[in-house]
């Protein structure tokens, strides 16, 4: 609580309405990201147990490893975009050590520069792996878009549960698409142009939380 002697808080103007519409749009992802980790979580540990139940009793039921498997493969992607908006990734600060704070953050923002650059070329890379121009082209028609484009993306299913696997690679460009909105978020506010933003709910970004 302020007291009549401390000196006023520094003013810091609002910033402007596009760079908050980034960060409304990141914290709005990453709350939907945060219910979906918790739905992620829950579905594994039900599918862990109702494999272990299911072997005890002699009556095990194949796809459940296949899809424990590719639960584990959504957790690890929305995970990494969850870390990327929280920075909890990793960081080499060998270099970063020795400079001054503007050098410092200097290259901190050519790093965030490289994560999103990652992140948008990965979705451009989606966008022409899974063609969706070029299948609707075919109306739909995953054996014609097979037969000419040799992209067999939309022809294969999983070995138990016998789902596209189209669907289940949809993981990739979400991921790139929440990915590059959140390193964009924390390029503004590497370069200033706004204050960092105390996301609540994740209280295991402080050290102090983490035993």
């Amino acid at each position: 609580m302020p007291t009549p002697n401390s000196p006023p808080a520094p003013y810091s103007p609002a910033p402007h309405a596009p760079v908050r519409w980034v960060l409304a749009l990141s914290t709005q992802v990453l709350r939907m990201e945060r219910h979906l980790l918790t739905a992620l979580m829950t579905l594994l540990v039900l599918l862990i147990l109702l494999n272990v139940v299911t072997r005890y009793t002699g009556m095990p039921i194949y796809w459940v490893d296949e899809a424990a498997v590719y639960t584990v493969v959504w957790l690890t992607f929305v995970g990494a975009s969850v870390m990327t908006r929280l920075r909890m990734d990793f960081a080499v600060t060998m270099l970063t050590d020795h400079l001054g704070a503007r050098g410092a953050k200097a290259f901190k923002v050519v790093a965030t520069s490289g994560v999103l650059l990652f992140g948008l070329a990965m979705l451009v890379m989606c966008w022409v792996w899974m063609d969706p121009l070029g299948i609707a082209r075919y109306g739909f028609d995953a054996k014609e878009f097979a037969a000419e484009s040799f992209n067999f993306i939309y022809t294969e299913r999983t070995q138990t549960l016998n789902w596209p696997t189209w669907v289940l690679q949809l993981i990739l460009p979400i991921f790139s698409a929440t990915f590059s909105v959140h390193a964009l978020a924390n390029l503004l506010e590497d370069m200033g142009a706004a204050e960092r933003v105390q996301h609540a709910g994740f209280d295991v970004v402080n050290a102090d939380a983490v035993n």
